[in-house]
């Protein structure tokens, strides 16, 4: 079922690509645990509140019980991320993509990233991927196009 769904999203004259999005998105929040279940939106919710020490507790158990569900992982990035540990945000959306190499949330972190580290070149590597997978991502295209005009420069 993802394959297609992934098959939508990549086609950029898809105009039902929000329901291909929605349905992947959907489908990565399913562990097949409702305590893991449980633990990913208690988590959220905390992230969503600013307590980003709780939500990163929430989903550091959940990545301790569910080490193959791939949005925990995520999850505990983004929350990491959003700490200004971009360490552990990293080697949290690495492990992501181990798990889920169409994971374009992931790739659109690490790609935040290396662009907040000036590593321009590989911030926008990760954005061309993650386009790849989902070219409907207006925020990317942006990112992607103001860091070719920042590394555009005419030689003197």
């Amino acid at each position: 079922m993802l394959d297609n769904l992934y098959a939508e999203l990549a086609d950029p004259n898809n105009p039902e690509w929000q329901r291909a999005q929605a349905d992947i998105l959907r489908e990565w929040s399913k562990s097949g645990s409702a305590s893991m279940d449980l633990l990913l939106k208690r988590g959220r919710e905390a992230m969503d509140a600013g307590d980003l020490v709780a939500a990163i507790e929430h989903f550091t158990a959940l990545t301790d019980h569910a080490p193959d569900f791939a949005e925990g992982w995520n999850a505990r990035a983004t929350a990491y991320f959003l700490a200004g540990q971009f360490g552990p945000s990293v080697a949290d959306i690495e492990r992501t993509l181990a798990l889920n190499v169409h994971h374009f949330g992931a790739l659109d972190g690490l790609g935040m990233i290396l662009e907040e580290l000036g590593r321009d070149a590989s911030a926008m590597e990760v954005y061309r991927a993650s386009l790849a997978i989902h070219p409907h991502q207006d925020n990317i295209k942006q990112a992607l196009e103001r860091l070719e005009k920042k590394t555009s420069g005419t030689a003197l």
